[in-house]
């Protein structure tokens, strides 16, 4: 991240970006010199879950996420769980539910920041249907979904699969161009100043 940082110092004045892949480092400032702002989905996706899953609990993919996710379950107002992951490669993923208990009877709502190669989600939907539990709603932030990570995640029983509009995909459903133009001006003001 700091390479990447470094380079992108060269070209540009100021950057905003969305939730950034950044679970090490706690203030995208840490990495520029210029203004920098990173715009966090989590109130965007809360807003959609509250209006389309009724009664759902999220299901974070591993403890790095714990917080972000329950930021989002925070907001959307339900309850959260966190899987126990175990990656054995970048297309080997392994993954369990600590407490079955919170999710019976509710709509499993998996979470996850990226949608890369999907094998998390993938994991994770897999399990939860094995489990006897409703099929998930799968939410990303940003549609990466590499080679047939889309097909894949439908068809190991995903229900439905939104992500943010950061990425032009099919499955973008939430509208982050709000919040994005927010923080575009209160860095402008910033670089003002």
């Amino acid at each position: 991240a700091r390479n990447f940082a470094h380079l992108l110092s060269t070209y540009i004045d100021t950057i905003v970006t969305v939730d950034p892949h950044l679970h090490r480092i706690h203030d995208i400032g840490e990495l520029f010199a210029m203004p920098a702002r990173a715009v966090a989905a989590a109130p965007a996706l809360a807003g959609w879950i509250s209006r389309q899953v009724e009664n759902p609990v999220l299901v974070g993919p591993d403890s790095e996420s714990e917080q972000w996710v329950s930021d989002v379950a925070r907001r959307a107002r339900c309850p959260f769980v966190v899987l126990q992951k175990v990656r054995h490669g970048d297309r080997d993923v392994e993954v369990s539910l600590p407490r079955l208990d919170e999710l019976r009877g509710r709509v499993p709502v998996l979470v996850d920041d990226i949608i890369s190669t999907a094998r998390t989600m993938i994991a994770a939907t897999r399990h939860v249907v094995h489990l006897g539990l409703a099929h998930p709603v799968c939410v990303g932030v940003h549609a990466v979904f590499s080679g047939d990570a889309f097909k894949a995640l439908t068809d190991a029983g995903a229900q439905r699969i939104v992500t943010c509009n950061t990425i032009p995909h099919p499955s973008n459903e939430i509208d982050i161009r709000p919040l994005v133009a927010t923080a575009i001006k209160a860095v402008l003001k910033y670089d003002k100043a």
